[in-house]
């Protein structure tokens, strides 16, 4: 059985990847839940505290991304200091 930590992060990632949105679609959230096992492996998870942990994750993720992007747009902005 996968740890729900596993599954949190499995769905961020796909959700990620699929759609590009850092905001979590209830469809989408649910038919994760269903298709891939959540339901099985925790039958007495709730599917809106599910939702939250995804959600928490994404927020995450998508911060790191947008942090790391400017990080590297100030790089390539930086100027070119001469060493000379």
């Amino acid at each position: 059985m996968r740890k729900l930590s596993g599954y949190v992060e499995m769905a961020a990632s796909e959700y990620l990847q699929e759609t590009g949105k850092a905001e979590l679609n209830a469809h989408w959230i649910a038919e994760f839940f269903q298709d891939n096992g959540v339901q099985d492996d925790y039958p007495r998870q709730d599917l809106i505290a599910f939702y939250a942990l995804v959600q928490k994750a994404l927020t995450i993720k998508s911060e790191r991304a947008r942090k790391q992007t400017l990080l590297q747009l100030d790089k390539a902005i930086r100027p070119i200091s001469k060493t000379h």
